[in-house]
Protein backbone atom coordinates (compact mmCIF):
# COMPACT_ATOMS: atom_id res chain seq x y z
CA UNK A 1 0.00 0.00 0.00
CA UNK A 2 1.47 3.56 -1.09
CA UNK A 3 0.93 6.39 1.87
CA UNK A 4 0.88 9.76 -0.01
CA UNK A 5 3.39 12.00 1.30
CA UNK A 6 4.35 15.73 0.29
CA UNK A 7 6.94 17.84 0.27
CA UNK A 8 6.24 21.67 1.61
CA UNK A 9 6.88 24.58 -0.53
CA UNK A 10 5.54 26.81 -3.55
CA UNK A 11 8.18 27.01 -6.09
CA UNK A 12 11.15 25.48 -4.52
CA UNK A 13 13.71 23.00 -5.76
CA UNK A 14 12.68 19.96 -4.56
CA UNK A 15 15.08 16.50 -4.74
CA UNK A 16 12.93 13.20 -4.48
CA UNK A 17 13.65 10.01 -5.35
CA UNK A 18 11.60 6.51 -4.58
CA UNK A 19 13.15 4.66 -1.69
CA UNK A 20 12.84 2.01 -3.68
CA UNK A 21 15.30 3.39 -5.77
CA UNK A 22 18.16 4.82 -3.32
CA UNK A 23 20.99 6.70 -4.96
CA UNK A 24 18.80 7.00 -8.49
CA UNK A 25 19.72 10.41 -8.13
CA UNK A 26 22.87 11.66 -9.94
CA UNK A 27 25.15 12.93 -7.18
CA UNK A 28 26.94 16.70 -8.64
CA UNK A 29 25.54 16.83 -11.86
CA UNK A 30 22.06 16.55 -14.12
CA UNK A 31 23.29 14.45 -16.94
CA UNK A 32 25.80 11.87 -16.18
CA UNK A 33 27.21 9.73 -19.50
CA UNK A 34 25.42 6.92 -17.58
CA UNK A 35 22.80 7.78 -14.77
CA UNK A 36 22.06 5.57 -11.51
CA UNK A 37 20.61 2.16 -11.88
CA UNK A 38 20.48 2.43 -16.27
CA UNK A 39 17.96 5.28 -16.17
CA UNK A 40 17.37 8.32 -18.32
CA UNK A 41 17.97 12.05 -18.16
CA UNK A 42 15.01 14.00 -19.25
CA UNK A 43 14.75 17.74 -18.44
CA UNK A 44 11.31 19.13 -18.96
CA UNK A 45 11.17 23.06 -19.02
CA UNK A 46 8.63 25.27 -18.01
CA UNK A 47 10.44 28.76 -19.37
CA UNK A 48 12.57 29.82 -21.63
CA UNK A 49 16.60 28.90 -20.76
CA UNK A 50 17.33 32.53 -20.47
CA UNK A 51 14.62 33.74 -17.92
CA UNK A 52 16.40 35.54 -15.09
CA UNK A 53 16.64 33.05 -11.89
CA UNK A 54 13.44 34.06 -10.31
CA UNK A 55 11.64 33.11 -13.16
CA UNK A 56 13.72 30.43 -14.19
CA UNK A 57 11.48 26.96 -14.33
CA UNK A 58 12.49 23.38 -15.35
CA UNK A 59 12.78 19.69 -13.57
CA UNK A 60 15.21 16.99 -14.49
CA UNK A 61 13.72 13.37 -14.29
CA UNK A 62 15.40 10.34 -14.44
CA UNK A 63 13.25 7.64 -15.82
CA UNK A 64 13.50 4.29 -17.05
CA UNK A 65 12.23 5.07 -20.69
CA UNK A 66 11.97 8.53 -22.00
CA UNK A 67 8.92 9.85 -22.91
CA UNK A 68 10.20 9.88 -26.61
CA UNK A 69 9.27 6.87 -27.07
CA UNK A 70 5.58 6.50 -28.68
CA UNK A 71 3.93 6.40 -32.02
CA UNK A 72 3.09 9.58 -34.11
CA UNK A 73 0.36 11.66 -32.38
CA UNK A 74 -2.97 11.13 -34.56
CA UNK A 75 -6.58 13.40 -33.68
CA UNK A 76 -8.87 12.66 -31.06
CA UNK A 77 -12.37 13.12 -30.66
CA UNK A 78 -11.86 16.20 -28.19
CA UNK A 79 -15.59 16.62 -27.63
CA UNK A 80 -16.96 19.22 -26.03
CA UNK A 81 -13.10 21.00 -25.89
CA UNK A 82 -12.49 23.87 -27.70
CA UNK A 83 -10.86 27.09 -28.12
CA UNK A 84 -13.39 28.37 -30.57
CA UNK A 85 -14.90 32.00 -29.04
CA UNK A 86 -16.65 32.85 -32.38
CA UNK A 87 -18.93 29.55 -32.03
CA UNK A 88 -21.75 32.07 -30.74
CA UNK A 89 -22.40 35.99 -30.60
CA UNK A 90 -21.30 37.54 -27.94
CA UNK A 91 -23.20 38.31 -24.80
CA UNK A 92 -23.06 41.39 -22.02
CA UNK A 93 -25.82 39.73 -19.81
CA UNK A 94 -24.96 38.33 -16.59
CA UNK A 95 -24.80 34.63 -16.90
CA UNK A 96 -25.50 32.48 -14.20
CA UNK A 97 -25.82 28.58 -14.68
CA UNK A 98 -27.24 26.14 -12.13
CA UNK A 99 -25.04 22.85 -11.26
CA UNK A 100 -23.94 20.75 -14.02
CA UNK A 101 -25.06 17.58 -14.60
CA UNK A 102 -22.81 14.70 -13.94
CA UNK A 103 -23.91 12.05 -16.08
CA UNK A 104 -24.74 8.34 -14.60
CA UNK A 105 -22.48 5.43 -15.36
CA UNK A 106 -21.97 2.57 -16.75
CA UNK A 107 -24.87 4.45 -19.25
CA UNK A 108 -22.72 7.18 -19.79
CA UNK A 109 -19.11 6.37 -18.86
CA UNK A 110 -17.03 9.68 -18.56
CA UNK A 111 -13.54 9.82 -17.68
CA UNK A 112 -11.27 13.34 -16.68
CA UNK A 113 -10.60 14.08 -20.37
CA UNK A 114 -13.97 12.82 -22.29
CA UNK A 115 -15.86 14.98 -18.93
CA UNK A 116 -13.81 18.50 -19.63
CA UNK A 117 -16.13 21.04 -21.33
CA UNK A 118 -15.44 25.12 -22.04
CA UNK A 119 -17.58 26.98 -20.57
CA UNK A 120 -15.97 30.50 -21.36
CA UNK A 121 -12.42 32.13 -22.52
CA UNK A 122 -10.49 34.22 -24.98
CA UNK A 123 -6.70 34.40 -26.39
CA UNK A 124 -5.80 31.35 -28.38
CA UNK A 125 -2.90 28.57 -27.36
CA UNK A 126 -0.80 29.56 -30.65
CA UNK A 127 -0.06 33.08 -29.13
CA UNK A 128 0.77 32.21 -26.00
CA UNK A 129 -2.07 34.62 -24.43
CA UNK A 130 -5.65 33.73 -22.79
CA UNK A 131 -7.38 31.62 -20.69
CA UNK A 132 -9.97 29.36 -20.82
CA UNK A 133 -12.59 27.85 -18.10
CA UNK A 134 -13.61 23.97 -18.38
CA UNK A 135 -16.00 22.59 -16.40
CA UNK A 136 -15.12 18.77 -15.97
CA UNK A 137 -17.97 16.09 -15.13
CA UNK A 138 -17.08 12.52 -14.92
CA UNK A 139 -17.63 8.93 -13.48
CA UNK A 140 -15.16 6.67 -14.33
CA UNK A 141 -11.28 6.75 -13.83
CA UNK A 142 -8.85 7.22 -16.80
CA UNK A 143 -7.90 3.74 -17.32
CA UNK A 144 -3.84 3.39 -18.95
CA UNK A 145 -4.84 6.86 -20.62
CA UNK A 146 -2.72 10.38 -19.37
CA UNK A 147 -2.96 14.09 -20.22
CA UNK A 148 -0.60 16.60 -20.69
CA UNK A 149 -1.54 20.58 -22.27
CA UNK A 150 1.05 21.42 -24.40
CA UNK A 151 -0.79 24.54 -24.42
CA UNK A 152 -0.82 25.88 -20.50
CA UNK A 153 -1.70 25.44 -17.16
CA UNK A 154 -4.44 23.59 -15.43
CA UNK A 155 -5.69 25.30 -12.28
CA UNK A 156 -7.89 21.88 -11.05
CA UNK A 157 -10.89 23.38 -8.22
CA UNK A 158 -12.97 20.04 -7.61
CA UNK A 159 -16.33 20.40 -5.96
CA UNK A 160 -17.71 17.06 -5.89
CA UNK A 161 -15.64 13.81 -5.09
CA UNK A 162 -11.73 13.49 -4.82
CA UNK A 163 -9.40 12.71 -7.59
CA UNK A 164 -6.25 10.46 -6.89
CA UNK A 165 -3.81 12.39 -9.82
CA UNK A 166 -0.54 10.50 -10.73
CA UNK A 167 1.83 12.50 -12.25
CA UNK A 168 5.66 12.00 -12.95
CA UNK A 169 6.74 14.00 -9.89
CA UNK A 170 4.06 11.23 -7.82
CA UNK A 171 0.65 11.20 -6.72
CA UNK A 172 -1.54 13.42 -5.24
CA UNK A 173 -5.11 13.33 -3.34
CA UNK A 174 -7.34 16.68 -4.40
CA UNK A 175 -10.37 16.70 -2.46
CA UNK A 176 -12.71 19.83 -2.77
CA UNK A 177 -11.59 22.47 -0.65
CA UNK A 178 -8.17 21.81 -1.97
CA UNK A 179 -7.23 22.78 -5.60
CA UNK A 180 -3.92 21.46 -7.60
CA UNK A 181 -1.83 23.04 -10.55
CA UNK A 182 -0.80 20.56 -13.14
CA UNK A 183 1.90 22.49 -15.54
CA UNK A 184 2.61 22.63 -18.82
CA UNK A 185 3.77 19.61 -20.33
CA UNK A 186 3.16 17.69 -16.85
CA UNK A 187 2.05 14.05 -18.05
CA UNK A 188 -1.08 12.92 -15.59
CA UNK A 189 -3.94 10.47 -14.60
CA UNK A 190 -6.63 10.88 -12.94
CA UNK A 191 -8.47 8.18 -10.76
CA UNK A 192 -12.20 8.92 -9.37
CA UNK A 193 -14.67 7.34 -7.14
CA UNK A 194 -17.89 8.37 -8.45
CA UNK A 195 -19.62 10.87 -9.79
CA UNK A 196 -17.49 13.63 -9.84
CA UNK A 197 -17.13 17.35 -10.70
CA UNK A 198 -15.16 20.41 -10.47
CA UNK A 199 -14.19 23.47 -12.55
CA UNK A 200 -10.74 24.16 -14.56
CA UNK A 201 -8.57 27.27 -15.32
CA UNK A 202 -6.48 27.04 -17.74
CA UNK A 203 -3.76 29.70 -18.55
CA UNK A 204 -1.55 29.75 -22.02
CA UNK A 205 1.43 31.69 -21.59
CA UNK A 206 2.10 32.11 -17.71
CA UNK A 207 2.14 30.36 -14.41
CA UNK A 208 1.09 31.14 -11.49
CA UNK A 209 2.62 32.60 -8.74
CA UNK A 210 2.64 33.97 -5.30
CA UNK A 211 0.68 37.56 -5.51
CA UNK A 212 3.06 40.37 -4.04
CA UNK A 213 2.00 41.40 -0.15
CA UNK A 214 3.09 44.64 -0.21
CA UNK A 215 2.25 46.79 3.27
CA UNK A 216 1.02 43.56 4.28
CA UNK A 217 4.28 42.59 5.30
CA UNK A 218 6.11 39.33 4.90
CA UNK A 219 3.23 36.85 6.14
CA UNK A 220 -0.64 36.14 4.93
CA UNK A 221 -3.12 35.33 2.42
CA UNK A 222 -1.63 31.93 1.04
CA UNK A 223 1.65 30.93 2.80
CA UNK A 224 4.11 29.03 -0.02
CA UNK A 225 4.72 26.78 3.16
CA UNK A 226 1.08 25.36 2.82
CA UNK A 227 2.12 24.26 -0.71
CA UNK A 228 2.67 20.73 -1.50
CA UNK A 229 4.57 18.87 -3.48
CA UNK A 230 4.26 14.95 -4.48
CA UNK A 231 7.12 12.64 -3.75
CA UNK A 232 9.30 10.45 -6.37
CA UNK A 233 7.07 7.44 -7.34
CA UNK A 234 7.39 5.00 -10.30
CA UNK A 235 6.00 1.77 -12.32
CA UNK A 236 8.22 0.06 -14.27
CA UNK A 237 4.88 -1.51 -15.97
CA UNK A 238 4.09 -2.85 -19.71
CA UNK A 239 1.41 -2.31 -21.20
CA UNK A 240 1.21 -4.64 -24.21
CA UNK A 241 -2.73 -3.64 -25.28
CA UNK A 242 -1.16 0.09 -25.61
CA UNK A 243 -0.53 2.92 -23.68
CA UNK A 244 -2.58 6.11 -24.67
CA UNK A 245 -0.54 9.35 -24.41
CA UNK A 246 -3.04 12.63 -24.95
CA UNK A 247 -1.77 16.00 -25.51
CA UNK A 248 -3.61 19.34 -26.19
CA UNK A 249 -2.19 20.90 -28.40
CA UNK A 250 -3.22 24.13 -30.31
CA UNK A 251 -6.98 24.12 -28.56
CA UNK A 252 -7.00 19.83 -30.28
CA UNK A 253 -6.40 16.46 -28.34
CA UNK A 254 -4.55 14.49 -29.81
CA UNK A 255 -3.61 10.36 -29.09
CA UNK A 256 0.04 8.46 -29.36
CA UNK A 257 0.40 4.83 -28.36
CA UNK A 258 3.20 3.23 -26.42
CA UNK A 259 3.65 0.10 -24.55
CA UNK A 260 4.43 1.28 -20.92
CA UNK A 261 3.39 3.50 -18.71
CA UNK A 262 4.32 6.95 -18.50
CA UNK A 263 4.73 7.37 -15.26
CA UNK A 264 8.17 5.53 -15.09
CA UNK A 265 10.27 8.45 -13.14
CA UNK A 266 12.04 7.30 -10.50
CA UNK A 267 13.99 10.41 -9.08
CA UNK A 268 13.73 14.28 -9.93
CA UNK A 269 14.79 16.71 -8.73
CA UNK A 270 14.23 21.07 -9.71
CA UNK A 271 11.43 23.51 -9.01
CA UNK A 272 9.06 23.12 -12.16
CA UNK A 273 6.29 20.68 -10.49
CA UNK A 274 2.89 19.94 -9.94
CA UNK A 275 1.50 20.72 -6.38
CA UNK A 276 -1.89 21.03 -4.33
CA UNK A 277 -3.06 23.94 -1.68
CA UNK A 278 -5.82 23.42 0.90
CA UNK A 279 -7.87 26.18 0.82
CA UNK A 280 -8.62 26.32 4.63
CA UNK A 281 -4.89 26.99 5.38
CA UNK A 282 -5.13 30.94 3.35
CA UNK A 283 -4.95 33.57 6.13
CA UNK A 284 -7.26 35.95 5.84
CA UNK A 285 -7.11 39.49 5.35
CA UNK A 286 -9.95 41.72 6.14
CA UNK A 287 -11.63 45.38 7.16
CA UNK A 288 -11.36 45.93 10.58
CA UNK A 289 -13.15 49.62 10.57
CA UNK A 290 -15.18 50.66 7.74
CA UNK A 291 -15.97 50.48 4.44
CA UNK A 292 -14.20 47.06 2.37
CA UNK A 293 -10.96 46.21 0.85
CA UNK A 294 -11.07 45.04 -2.84
CA UNK A 295 -11.47 41.98 -3.27
CA UNK A 296 -7.93 41.45 -4.64
CA UNK A 297 -6.95 40.58 -0.60
CA UNK A 298 -8.89 37.75 -1.48
CA UNK A 299 -5.89 36.43 -4.02
CA UNK A 300 -4.40 33.16 -3.86
CA UNK A 301 -2.77 32.61 -6.93
CA UNK A 302 -1.88 34.90 -10.04
CA UNK A 303 -0.80 34.67 -13.48
CA UNK A 304 0.20 38.02 -14.38
CA UNK A 305 0.56 40.07 -17.59
CA UNK A 306 3.20 42.07 -19.29
CA UNK A 307 1.25 45.31 -17.90
CA UNK A 308 2.51 45.55 -14.11
CA UNK A 309 -0.72 44.93 -11.83
CA UNK A 310 -2.70 43.69 -14.54
CA UNK A 311 -3.05 39.61 -14.26
CA UNK A 312 -4.22 37.23 -17.79
CA UNK A 313 -6.22 35.71 -14.61
CA UNK A 314 -6.35 35.80 -10.62
CA UNK A 315 -7.81 32.67 -8.18
CA UNK A 316 -9.46 34.51 -5.54
CA UNK A 317 -11.76 32.79 -2.70
CA UNK A 318 -14.21 33.75 -0.60
CA UNK A 319 -13.42 31.86 2.43
CA UNK A 320 -15.29 31.91 6.25
CA UNK A 321 -14.15 34.83 7.76
CA UNK A 322 -15.65 37.57 10.78
CA UNK A 323 -17.17 40.62 9.40
CA UNK A 324 -16.67 43.98 11.82
CA UNK A 325 -16.98 47.00 10.04
CA UNK A 326 -18.52 49.81 11.44
CA UNK A 327 -21.54 52.16 9.38
CA UNK A 328 -20.66 49.77 6.18
CA UNK A 329 -22.87 47.60 3.99
CA UNK A 330 -20.90 44.19 4.68
CA UNK A 331 -21.78 42.26 1.35
CA UNK A 332 -20.44 42.93 -1.87
CA UNK A 333 -21.14 46.07 -3.12
CA UNK A 334 -22.46 46.70 -6.81
CA UNK A 335 -19.95 46.80 -9.13
CA UNK A 336 -18.87 47.41 -12.69
CA UNK A 337 -15.24 46.10 -13.31
CA UNK A 338 -13.11 46.46 -16.24
CA UNK A 339 -12.32 42.66 -15.53
CA UNK A 340 -14.45 39.62 -16.22
CA UNK A 341 -15.73 37.80 -13.37
CA UNK A 342 -16.38 33.74 -13.34
CA UNK A 343 -17.39 32.33 -10.23
CA UNK A 344 -18.25 29.39 -8.83
CA UNK A 345 -19.21 27.55 -5.57
CA UNK A 346 -17.55 24.46 -4.32
CA UNK A 347 -20.14 24.13 -1.14
CA UNK A 348 -22.42 26.43 0.90
CA UNK A 349 -24.31 29.61 0.63
CA UNK A 350 -22.31 32.57 -1.21
CA UNK A 351 -23.43 35.44 1.27
CA UNK A 352 -24.56 37.95 -1.58
CA UNK A 353 -26.96 35.31 -3.59
CA UNK A 354 -27.81 32.95 -0.79
CA UNK A 355 -30.54 31.73 -3.46
CA UNK A 356 -29.95 30.35 -6.97
CA UNK A 357 -26.28 30.28 -6.97
CA UNK A 358 -25.57 26.40 -6.12
CA UNK A 359 -22.72 24.63 -5.71
CA UNK A 360 -21.56 22.90 -8.78
CA UNK A 361 -23.04 25.98 -10.66
CA UNK A 362 -21.46 29.11 -12.44
CA UNK A 363 -21.30 33.11 -12.24
CA UNK A 364 -19.84 35.30 -15.38
CA UNK A 365 -20.38 39.08 -15.08
CA UNK A 366 -18.53 40.38 -18.02
CA UNK A 367 -16.38 43.77 -18.26
CA UNK A 368 -18.53 46.46 -17.43
CA UNK A 369 -21.69 44.11 -16.93
CA UNK A 370 -23.33 45.57 -13.41
CA UNK A 371 -23.53 43.23 -10.21
CA UNK A 372 -24.16 42.58 -7.14
CA UNK A 373 -26.51 41.33 -4.15
CA UNK A 374 -29.67 40.22 -4.99
CA UNK A 375 -32.42 42.55 -3.60
CA UNK A 376 -33.39 39.78 -0.66
CA UNK A 377 -29.57 40.29 0.50
CA UNK A 378 -29.39 44.48 0.10
CA UNK A 379 -32.79 44.66 1.99
CA UNK A 380 -31.72 42.20 4.74
CA UNK A 381 -27.73 43.80 4.83
CA UNK A 382 -29.14 47.21 4.93
CA UNK A 383 -31.09 46.71 8.32
CA UNK A 384 -29.19 44.92 9.99
CA UNK A 385 -27.52 45.69 13.38
CA UNK A 386 -24.21 45.58 12.90
CA UNK A 387 -22.51 43.38 15.47
CA UNK A 388 -19.34 41.08 14.52
CA UNK A 389 -20.28 38.31 12.68
CA UNK A 390 -19.06 35.43 10.94
CA UNK A 391 -19.66 35.09 7.25
CA UNK A 392 -19.57 32.60 4.34
CA UNK A 393 -19.67 29.83 7.39
CA UNK A 394 -19.74 26.34 5.85
CA UNK A 395 -19.11 27.91 2.40
CA UNK A 396 -16.57 28.50 -0.18
CA UNK A 397 -17.25 30.39 -2.85
CA UNK A 398 -14.30 31.52 -5.71
CA UNK A 399 -13.55 33.39 -9.03
CA UNK A 400 -11.83 32.93 -11.85
CA UNK A 401 -10.96 36.91 -12.66
CA UNK A 402 -9.26 38.11 -15.95
CA UNK A 403 -7.97 41.29 -17.67
CA UNK A 404 -9.21 39.54 -20.85
CA UNK A 405 -12.79 39.90 -21.92
CA UNK A 406 -14.42 36.13 -22.27
CA UNK A 407 -16.61 34.73 -24.97
CA UNK A 408 -18.93 31.99 -23.95
CA UNK A 409 -19.19 29.02 -25.80
CA UNK A 410 -21.71 26.87 -27.78
CA UNK A 411 -21.69 24.61 -25.18
CA UNK A 412 -21.91 27.05 -22.09
CA UNK A 413 -25.04 29.08 -23.73
CA UNK A 414 -27.58 26.29 -25.51
CA UNK A 415 -26.30 22.97 -25.77
CA UNK A 416 -25.66 22.16 -21.77
CA UNK A 417 -29.42 23.62 -20.42
CA UNK A 418 -28.02 24.41 -17.81
CA UNK A 419 -28.31 28.07 -18.41
CA UNK A 420 -30.51 30.04 -15.80
CA UNK A 421 -32.71 32.46 -17.79
CA UNK A 422 -34.00 34.02 -14.61
CA UNK A 423 -30.77 35.05 -13.20
CA UNK A 424 -31.78 39.18 -14.01
CA UNK A 425 -35.20 38.86 -12.32
CA UNK A 426 -33.16 38.85 -8.62
CA UNK A 427 -31.99 41.76 -9.01
CA UNK A 428 -36.15 43.25 -10.19
CA UNK A 429 -37.24 44.09 -6.65
CA UNK A 430 -35.01 46.50 -6.11
CA UNK A 431 -36.62 49.54 -5.80
CA UNK A 432 -35.74 53.19 -5.08
CA UNK A 433 -35.02 54.64 -1.62
CA UNK A 434 -34.60 57.87 -2.63
CA UNK A 435 -35.97 60.58 -0.61
CA UNK A 436 -34.55 64.03 -1.11
CA UNK A 437 -36.08 65.65 1.98
CA UNK A 438 -34.15 63.18 4.08
CA UNK A 439 -30.22 63.67 4.57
Amino acid sequence: CFILQYMSGFGNEHVSEDPRCPGALPEGQNNPQVCPYGLYAEQLSGSAFTCPRPTNKRSWLYRILPSVCHKPFKPLEEGHLTHNWDEVEPDPNQLRWKPFEIPKAPRNKLDFVSGLHTLCGAGEPRGRNGIAVHIFVCNTSMMDRCLYNSDGDFLIVPQQGKLLITTEFGKMLVEPNEICVIQQGMRFSVEVFGETRGYILEVYGAHFELPDLGPIGANGLANPRDFLVPVAWYEDRQVPGGYMVISKYQGKLFAAQQDFSPFNVVAWHGNYTPYKYHLEKFMVINSVAFDHADPSIFTVLTAKSTRPGVAVADFVIFPPRWGVANNTFRPPYYHRNCMSEFMGLIKGHYEAKEEGFQPGGASLHSMMTPHGPDADCFEKASKAKLEPERVAEGTMAFMFESSLSLAVTKWGLQTSNHLDKNYYKCWEPLKSHFNPSCK
